[in-house]
């Protein structure tokens, strides 16, 4: 059996509260901030890319949540 990402619940944290906010990130922050948190402690593909979008701007994270 697979093993469960260590972030996946922060990562599906911030899909249901950017869809319940219309994707205002202002109003999700504190799920985006426990996503950061996560990602700074674990090695996590929930990660990948956005680890690298915060170092960048900490403003702009929907992009780095796609699923493209």
């Amino acid at each position: 059996m697979p093993q469960k990402d260590p972030c996946q619940k922060q990562a599906c944290a911030i899909q249901r509260c950017l869809q319940a906010n219309k994707y205002i990130e202002s109003l999700c922050e504190d799920v985006i901030q426990a996503m950061r948190k996560c990602c700074e402690e674990e090695n996590s593909v929930c990660c990948s890319g956005f680890a690298k979008e915060h170092k960048s701007t900490d403003k702009n994270v929907t992009g780095a949540l796609s699923t493209n």
